[in-house]
């Protein structure tokens, strides 16, 4: 049985322009996920997360609280593709 885990999570609420990207990507990298973090035109923020159960279960803990200025409504969550390799990493606005 794997212990690994990837999945594609759609974060709502105050999460523009209050640093939540570059919160994620720090976040992230700290536990050693791959994937990645972008904002959406529709005002969410999408990321991937992929890495041990573990660290991607607490990442998504974690994006509750998201950075200091921000304000979580809800978090979507579905199983993705991972990644395979390379960091973390923020990429642009679609």
């Amino acid at each position: 049985m794997s212990d690994r885990k990837s999945i594609r999570v759609c974060i709502e609420g105050r999460v523009q322009r209050v640093w939540f990207r570059a919160w994620t990507l720090e976040r992230a990298r700290a536990r050693g996920l791959r994937g990645w973090v972008k904002n959406r035109l529709d005002g969410t923020v999408e990321a991937v997360f992929a890495g041990s159960s573990e660290a991607v279960d607490a990442m998504v803990s974690e994006c509750w609280q998201g950075s200091p200025k921000s304000e979580v409504i809800a978090i979507k969550v579905e199983p993705a593709d991972d990644p395979d390799e390379g960091q973390f990493e923020q990429r642009s606005t679609d």
